[in-house]
C-alpha cells in the first residue's frame, strides 16, 4: 500500500486560492513592516514625546464605557476586524479547507499545537527565577504572523512548492485559533458574565441575517459594533467578538436558503470585503501603535535584550518554533507512516518551522495584555518580539533560499 504523502500537491482551485490569499497577505506584510519601521522611528527620534501624546489620546463615548485611548482603540477595536478576517478563515478551513478532515487536519494541528507549547515552555524555563508576574507573558512567543512570514516568503522569491505554502497558512490559522482562546481564557480581567450573555443576542441576530445571505451593512455592522462593545464591557478582549461574529458566518450555501443548488456562503464574500481592511489598516495600524517602543541607544538596546523576559520571548520565537514545527511534523510522520511528497526535503519543514517564528501582531497584543501597555516588561517583551522576528525571518530566509535555488533549477 503506497505510503500517505506530507504536504501533498492542491487541486488547481484551491491552489489558485490560496495564491489569491498569500498576495494580500504579502501586501499586508509590506505595509505591517513599513509601520513598524515608522513606529520605532517615531518613539526614538527628538520629537518622540508627540508619539506617547498621540497614543494617549482619547476618544469615544463615556456613557457607553467605550472612551479610550488611541492605543486602546487600535488593539481593542481594529484588531477585531483582523480576527473577523481570522476567524473567516478558520471556519472555512474547518467546513471546506485543509481542516475538513480528520485526515487532512492532524498535521497543521499538531504542528501549530506543538509550535506553540515548545515555545512557551522555553520562554518559562528561562524565566522560572525572574520574579513575580514576569510568567504571565509565558504565551508571547506562541503566536505567527502570518502577513509577517509571507512577506518575508515574497522577498526570498521563493519557487516553494504550493502546498509548503499552504501548510503555512494553515498552520497560522490554527495558531491564530489557539491564540484566539489563550486571550479569552488566560488573560481576561474582571470578567462580567452579564455583558457576555447579553452580547449572544447580538450575535445570533447577526448570525441569522447571514444565514438567509443578507449583506446589508446598515443591519450587520451595528449588531456587529453592539455585540463588540458588551464582549468588551464583559472584560473578555474584545477581539474575540470579531472571532465570534466570524463564525456564525455560513461558508457553504444550504439549498434551502440559496435555492435550488448550493453553492459557497458569505464567508467567501466577506473575506474579500475585509481582508483588504483588515491587512491594509487594522494591522498597520496597530503595528503603528504598538511597535514603538522607546529604545535609547545601543546602551539601551543591550539593556533590554539582555532582561530574561526578552531573552525568552527570541529564544521562543527561534528555538522554540523550530523544535515544536519541525519535531512535531517528523514525529506525524514516523507514527503515520507518511513520507514527504515526491522532490520535497526535510529542509524545507526547516525552513517553514523558522518562519513560524516570525511573530508580530498577536505577540504584541499578548505582550501588552501579560504586562500593561507601556510598561518596562512590555517594552522589553516588544524589544524581544522584534528581535526574536527578525532572527527567525533571517534564519528562515538563509535556509529557504538554499532550496529556492534547487527548485529554480528543477523548473521545467
Amino acid at each position: 500500500m503506497p505510503r500517505r504523502p506530507l504536504f501533498g500537491r492542491k487541486m488547481p482551485a484551491e491552489a489558485a486560492r490560496i495564491g489569491e490569499i498569500l498576495r494580500e497577505e504579502t501586501v499586508g506584510g509590506i505595509l505591517l513592516l513599513a509601520a513598524a519601521v515608522a513606529a520605532l522611528v517615531w518613539a526614538n527620534w527628538p520629537g518622540a514625546d508627540s508619539y506617547a501624546t498621540f497614543l494617549n489620546a482619547h476618544f469615544g463615548v463615556e456613557s457607553l464605557h467605550a472612551r479610550l485611548t488611541v492605543a486602546q482603540w487600535a488593539g481593542d477595536g481594529l484588531l477585531a476586524i483582523f480576527f473577523f478576517a481570522a476567524g473567516l478563515e478558520v471556519k472555512r478551513e474547518f467546513v471546506a479547507g485543509d481542516l475538513s478532515t480528520v485526515s487532512k487536519a492532524v498535521l497543521p494541528v499538531l504542528a501549530a499545537v506543538g509550535g506553540m507549547a515548545v515555545p512557551a515552555l522555553v520562554f518559562v524555563l528561562v524565566n522560572l527565577d525572574s520574579g513575580s508576574g514576569a510568567l504571565r507573558g509565558w504565551a508571547i512567543p506562541s503566536a505567527t504572523d502570518i502577513a509577517f512570514a509571507v512577506a518575508v516568503l515574497a522577498v526570498i522569491s521563493t519557487h516553494l512548492p504550493t502546498a509548503l505554502r499552504t501548510f503555512l497558512l494553515t498552520l497560522a490559522v490554527v495558531d491564530d485559533l489557539l491564540a484566539i482562546t489563550i486571550i479569552a481564557i488566560f488573560y481576561t480581567a474582571d470578567f462580567k458574565l452579564l455583558p457576555l450573555l447579553l452580547a449572544l443576542l447580538p450575535i445570533a441576530a447577526f448570525g441569522g441575517l447571514v444565514h438567509r445571505r443578507v449583506r446589508s451593512w446598515w443591519l450587520l455592522v451595528p449588531l456587529a459594533v453592539l455585540a463588540w462593545g458588551l464582549v468588551h464591557a464583559s472584560g473578555v478582549h474584545a477581539t474575540v467578538a470579531g472571532v465570534l461574529l466570524a463564525f456564525t458566518v455560513p461558508v457553504l450555501r444550504s439549498e434551502a436558503a440559496g435555492g435550488p443548488e448550493a453553492g459557497p456562503g458569505l464567508a467567501e464574500h466577506f473575506e474579500r470585503r475585509i481582508r483588504p481592511v483588515s491587512a491594509g489598516l487594522a494591522v498597520p495600524v496597530f503595528a503603528l501603535c504598538s511597535a514603538g517602543v522607546t529604545v535609547g541607544g545601543w546602551s539601551g538596546l543591550k539593556s533590554s535584550l539582555t532582561d530574561r523576559i526578552a531573552l525568552g520571548i527570541v529564544a521562543g520565537l527561534v528555538l522554540g518554533k523550530l523544535v515544536g514545527i519541525f519535531a512535531t511534523t517528523y514525529l506525524v510522520a514516523t507514527f503515520t507512516g507518511a513520507e514527504l511528497d515526491e522532490g520535497l526535503a526535510w529542509s524545507d519543514v526547516a525552513g517553514l518551522s523558522l518562519l513560524g517564528g516570525v511573530g508580530f501582531t498577536v505577540s504584541l497584543l499578548i505582550g501588552e495584555l501579560a504586562y500593561g501597555t507601556g510598561s518596562l516588561r512590555d517594552d522589553h517583551a516588544k524589544v524581544g518580539v522584534l528581535a526574536g522576528s527578525i532572527l527567525a525571518a533571517i534564519l528562515a530566509t538563509a535556509v529557504l533560499r538554499l532550496r529556492n535555488r534547487a527548485y529554480r533549477r528543477a523548473a521545467p
